[in-house]
């Protein structure tokens, strides 16, 4: 055993919530904003996160994130390999 105990990014306070979007529900939304899966800000496979969450290159990820005006901020990233 080692003793280190393993530390959860995504209970972090500071890091906003972030999961998988289905496949059938990830096509209907980029069809909703009109964009390709590439137009998509890009989120690495190895970012800490994507790999917490089980992100895999293809996917695309929602992030809910708090703002002081708008209430809650949705925004999708498309997962590449790196």
């Amino acid at each position: 055993m080692s003793g280190k105990k393993k530390i959860r990014i995504m209970d972090h306070e500071l890091v906003p919530k972030h999961e998988v979007v289905p496949k059938e529900e990830a096509i209907k939304i980029l069809k909703e904003l009109g964009v390709t899966p590439q137009q998509l800000p890009l989120l690495r496979a190895s970012d800490p996160v994507a790999r917490e969450i089980g992100a895999k290159p293809g996917d695309v990820v929602r992030i809910i994130r708090k703002s002081p005006t708008a209430g809650k901020i949705v925004i999708y990233r498309f997962v590449i390999a790196g």
